[in-house]
């Protein structure tokens, strides 16, 4: 095979795995690492991959998102495993930040027969949601995104910044092994590093699909993050990827 033709079958492979060892693709193509070691070198500088410490994953880019309806339509019972997972972190008393989003809303589910909680949010479906529960909501105020029902904005900044919770439980349309949290949208990214300041512990939850993609603006590096809940759609290489960085991946 030419290494052109081999470049093209590496890649291919990788984008049905997301995320692979080099030893891997070593043995599925059989040939010696250096030479995979060569074809991923190309395809980095192709800006198709990116390397990562003893392997590889794809170099997704995201640029915008669907609307929330057809958002919480996708993944949905992987979003609700999520969201009973991270429901189980949530003790009597704590102060959580639920920030705005398809799976955090599944967490708000899963606790809305709690007491004793108080719940912060920028997210009109969250807020509504806990209506009718015997759970302290407060409501960030900002400028309404309608398309998402999401407040955002500097009312939203100030009234974060002025609060301190035990956990934070941050969504994001794309997590990097290496980069963090980013996101498409500069509008939206202030609110979020604002929950994250606020918090003691940072939990993101994320179905697999969101997992090695990049955007373009970084809200919150790999090491503020203290838990990432996901499903078991995950790669072994993605799973391992991340937990190079994050000392707890909570796979369900």
């Amino acid at each position: 095979m030419l290494p052109a033709e081999r470049q093209a079958e590496v890649l291919k492979y990788i984008q049905r795995k997301k995320a692979v060892k080099t030893e891997d693709l070593s043995k599925h193509f059989d040939v010696h690492e250096a030479t995979i070691r060569r074809d991923l070198t190309y395809l980095e500088q192709e800006k198709k991959i990116k390397r990562t410490h003893g392997g590889v994953i794809l170099n997704e880019e995201v640029f915008s998102e669907p609307h929330f309806d057809e958002r919480e339509s996708s993944f949905f019972e992987e979003k609700g495993r999520i969201g009973e997972k991270a429901a189980s972190f949530i003790n009597d008393g704590d102060s959580i930040i639920l920030d705005s989003g398809t799976t955090t809303k599944q967490i708000a589910e899963a606790i809305k027969n709690r007491r004793n909680l108080t719940v912060i949010t920028n997210d009109i479906h969250i807020a509504a949601l806990l209506t009718r529960s015997s759970i302290k909501v407060i409501v960030t105020g900002g400028v309404l995104f309608p398309e998402n029902f999401i407040l955002n904005g500097e009312i939203t900044n100030q009234t974060l910044l002025n609060l301190n919770v035990t956990k934070a439980f941050i969504a994001t349309p794309a997590l990097h092994p290496e980069k963090g949290l980013t996101h498409f949208d500069d509008a939206l990214i202030s609110a979020k590093k604002s929950m994250i300041r606020a918090a003691k512990e940072i939990f993101v939850v994320t179905d697999h699909s969101k997992l090695g993609k990049l955007s373009l603006f970084t809200f919150g590096e790999m090491a503020k993050i203290n838990h990432i809940i996901t499903d078991d759609k995950i790669s072994e290489e993605m799973e391992s990827a991340l937990k190079e960085h994050c000392d707890h991946v909570w796979i369900v």
